[in-house]
Parts: C-alpha cells; structure tokens; sequence
C-alpha cells in the first residue's frame, strides 16, 4: 500500500470549489459593475428647472462597494454552507461504497451497494463494483469446493494403500505379494495423475502467459495419431475402439503451444474415455469463422447426457454419470483444465449434449 499524507476531504475539496467558483461570479459581477459606473458623469449632478440632485459617479461607487462588500461577505457564506450541504448529498453514495468495501475487507462478501438511481457515474461505479463482488464470491465458493474435493482426492489412494496394507499385514500367511503390489501401483497412479492433472489447471490459470501463432490442424492431428497408437497399444484385441476422424479446416490461433495441446489433448482423451458403445465415433473439426476466430469441435458419440449434467462437466472432479469406462475412471479434471484453458485465452467454452447421445464441445479461440 502506498504511505500517503493527509489531505482535505474530498468533501471540504468540493465546498471550496463550490464556494470558489461562486465568489468568482460575485468577483465578475463586482467589475462589471465598475465598468458601468465609468458611463456615469464625475461630480455633483443637478438635472431638471429646479436644479434637482442627483448621485454621481462617486456617489454610486461609495454606494456599490458598501453593498458590494456584504454581498461578498454573504456568497462567502452561502457558498462554503451551502457548498457543505450539497457535496454531502453528492457524496453520500461515495460513503455506501466505502461502507461495503470496509465490509467486504473484513471478509463479508455478502453486502452489495445495491445503489439506486438514474445511470451516472456513481451507479455505474456501485454496479461494476456489485459485479466484481459477484465474481469473487463465486469464485472464492469455487475454490473452496475445489480444494474440499482436491483434499478428498487426494487423499482416497493413500487411504486405499494404507488398507491395502493393513489388510496384508494381517493376515501374512494368505499375503499374495504380486496382487498387493498390483493394487498399491495402480492406486498409486491414480494419485500421480491426479496431481499432474491439478498441476496442470493450476499452470492453465497463470497470468502472463507467453502468446504465439498456432497452426491447429497439424497440432490436432498430431494429437490424434499420439491417440490412435495409444489405443492400438491397449486395446482389447476384440477390435471395438472408437474411430477418430479429422475434418481440418485453416486455423490459425493466438495462444500458447502448450497448453493448446494440452486442450486437445483432453478433449480426445474424454471423447475417448467416456465413449461408450466402443465402436463409436470421434470427429474433430477445425475451422475459423467470420468474427476473425478460430474454432475447434470435438464431437463423440455415446449414452444420452441429461442437459444439467452437460452444464457441470467443467466443475472440478465432476465426471457423467454412467459414462466411465471400467478401468479408465478418470480423476474429473479434463473438462475442468479445458475451460480454464479458455478462460486464460479470453476465448469461449460451449457443451451441449445432443438428443441423440454422447457430447459435443465446441471452442472459441482468437486468432493469430
């Protein structure tokens, strides 16, 4: 916080100006007068057969600055009064804000200004104000959710392991040493990927990003082949994986390579993961639009997705109900690191879930 000195009140500011500009009139009202008195004849003036008196230039003058001064004397005090007055029924909604945000540092985000009134200024500050604590409350809620469930993520395979354990060291003569060590492996690296996938969310919301061209039809057809093998190594042998296609269009972005493809990456490892029947299909497209964007659509097929159930997907450690596959459970982070991939590109994140099955994900992005 910057160390500053002691000033006027913004309210004793404006009563001075206030008071200021008006004794400034009075000033250009005094020498207007005195400029019209130059047009009135100097010394004793007599007018009429009777020789009656009349005031002359001196006369008046004597007159004008007698009166002159207590006029001063009275916009003096009518200005700093009345200047008082009315900077505190200017500033008063200055006073609410003050009030709430005082509030809002002592951790209550609840109060909003909720300023009444025509559109001016100050309203339109209370409302951007009411706005911003809108979007801290949500996303202090967020993250409080999100390190609840992160906590419980994380620590669900180190309780499974210490089970796994337990239940071995009891009974040692029935140990089978090969499925405990299985077991304890394959928990393990649920856990790995858990932290590498809130690794990754936690890189996708850091500011000062670095921004670059990015072709995305090579990009996502190199992620696609990386997908293919990857299936082809696991595979059940029975031939039912899901057929990936390309349809590329131009494409090109302003964003950043890496977490681009990690975009990508998670978008075709859930269209993958979660689509069941696994004979299915898997279509990527690229293309751009006419707003000078460039787009990416993943689309699978798969079991009906309820529309609320579409609308969570992008909370943290959220995963469609049904649509896990036995053995690839997932740990509820893709679509979550997708959307803040987004949200760090100012770009745009649409999941609709079509009548006829599965998910369609579309991505706005801006272009190079």
């Amino acid at each position: 916080m910057i160390a500053r000195r002691r000033g006027l009140s913004l309210r004793a500011t404006l009563t001075l100006s206030y008071a200021g500009f008006l004794l400034l009139a009075g000033v250009a009202l005094f020498v207007a007068g005195l400029l019209m008195l130059r047009f009135v004849p100097d010394g004793h003036l007599f007018t009429g057969p009777t020789g009656t008196w009349a005031p002359g230039r001196a006369d008046l003058a004597e007159v004008f600055m007698k009166y002159a001064g207590w006029a001063f004397a009275a916009l003096t005090v009518v200005g700093l009064g009345g200047g008082w007055l009315l900077a505190g029924w200017m500033l008063a909604p200055v006073g609410r804000i003050a009030d709430v945000v005082r509030r809002v540092d002592a951790g209550t985000l609840q109060r909003r200004i909720a300023l009444r009134g025509r559109r001016n200024e100050l309203t339109e500050l209370a409302d951007a104000f009411d706005g911003m604590l809108d979007r801290i409350e949500r996303a202090v809620e967020e993250e409080g959710r999100f390190a609840a469930n992160a906590s419980h993520e994380l620590r669900t395979p180190h309780a499974v392991i210490r089970t796994i354990v337990e239940v071995a060291r009891a009974d040692p003569a029935g140990r089978d040493v090969d499925r405990v060590l299985e077991r304890v492996a394959a928990t393990n690296e649920r856990a790995i990927a858990t932290t590498e996938a809130l690794l990754a969310l936690a890189r996708a919301g850091r500011a000062g990003l670095r921004f670059e061209s990015v072709e995305l039809p090579p990009l996502v057809a190199e992620v696609v082949a990386e997908a293919r093998a990857a299936g082809a190594r696991g595979g059940r042998g029975d031939g039912l994986t899901p057929t990936i296609r390309l349809e590329a269009g131009a494409a090109v972005a302003h964003a950043n390579p890496a977490l681009v493809r990690q975009l990508v990456a998670n978008l075709v490892a859930n269209a993958l993961a979660y689509n069941l029947p696994e004979d299915g299909d898997v279509v990527l497209r690229t293309g751009a639009t006419s707003a000078g964007e460039v787009t990416l659509q993943v689309a699978n097929t798969g079991p009906v997705v309820a529309p609320d159930v579409a609308a969570t997907l992008t909370e943290p450690f959220v995963r469609g109900g049904g649509r896990t596959r036995a053995g690839d459970p997932g740990v509820g982070l893709g679509l979550t690191i997708v959307a803040a991939i987004v949200r760090s590109h100012r770009g745009e994140l649409e999941i609709t879930a079509p009548a006829s099955g599965g998910l369609d994900v579309r991505v706005v992005l801006p272009a190079a």
